[in-house]
């Protein structure tokens, strides 16, 4: 449990300069991009969600740069800046990997942000949480598949690890907001509750689109059976739960990491055991 209190000038300088302190300087262009066979080529193209991926990471980098200059407190500011740059080399990391590959995907216009800059910054860092607690198990599916070559893996995983800096980053931030609003345990609990249904409510938009391509605003890996023929729901939602906290355990203890998500997958996974034990009964009661 995190020693230092949420709101505190000791929490925004913690969470702020390990943000700030963990930044890693790379160039997508130079990366060791691999040399793909023709089949390693066709099925990175046959996955469906390029495009989107490209443009929600240029929109991401779009609002957070946006917002950047309305934030008052100066270290703040300085740390949201960074997360804005790192957006930004995320859209170009795929950019080139859509450039060297051949990939079919367009540069899609980004839409006029509202008014209220801070509620879009908020609305996109629970989508982001969302989409990369889903993102963990459909990446480990992916690689123990080996659907594309290790390198490839290599180059996703250092932006997993970013993803992962920025919503441990976006949960701090928005403890320390609230707690300074005069918002206790239980009322920030029912915000993020109110934001995550937000972003469930964008995702399962996308899922009833089903194949359909989608407007290329929301990016979540609905399709992680893309990568494997024997697809479980059940072990998807456990390597879900299982790779958040392996990548957690990398953070600060005192920094505090998202609890609804594994929690609401943990609570699922007990209930599908608990079936899972009661099936055999109630077939042999229905005899």
């Amino acid at each position: 449990m995190s020693r230092v209190e949420a709101g505190s000038e000791a929490h925004k300088d913690l969470f702020c300069r390990q943000f700030v302190a963990t930044h890693q300087v790379f160039d997508p262009e130079t990366l060791p991009w691999p040399e793909l066979t023709d089949e390693e080529l066709a099925r990175l193209r046959t996955i469906p969600f390029w495009q989107e991926v490209y443009h929600t990471e240029r929109r991401a980098g779009a609002i957070v740069d946006a917002f950047t200059p309305q934030i008052d407190d100066p270290v703040v500011r300085e740390a949201v800046a960074l997360q804005g740059l790192e957006e930004a080399r995320h859209a170009r990391l795929i950019r080139v990997m859509i450039d060297r590959y051949g990939i079919d995907a367009t540069e899609q216009p980004i839409e006029t942000f509202p008014a209220d800059l801070e509620t879009a910054f908020i609305d996109f860092g629970f989508g982001e949480c969302l989409d990369a607690f889903l993102g963990f198990g459909a990446f480990k599916n992916a690689r123990q598949s080996h659907f594309l070559p290790e390198g490839l893996f290599e180059i996703f995983d250092v932006l997993m690890f970013e993803e992962t800096r920025h919503i441990v980053f976006f949960i701090n931030y928005m403890a320390w907001r609230e707690r300074r609003r005069g918002l206790g345990r239980v009322r920030r609990a029912l915000k993020s509750t109110r934001f995550y249904g937000r972003a469930l409510g964008r995702l399962l938009a996308m899922v009833r689109r089903g194949q359909q391509p989608n407007d290329g605003r929301d990016f979540a890996v609905t399709q992680a059976n893309v990568f494997l023929d024997d697809f479980s729901f059940g072990q998807f939602v456990e390597d879900c739960y299982r790779e958040n906290a392996r990548r957690m355990k990398e953070f600060d203890p005192d920094l505090m990491q998202p609890r609804l998500l594994p929690a609401m997958a943990d609570l699922a996974l007990r209930g599908m055991r608990l079936w899972d034990r009661r099936r055999p009964h109630l077939r042999a009661a229905a005899r």
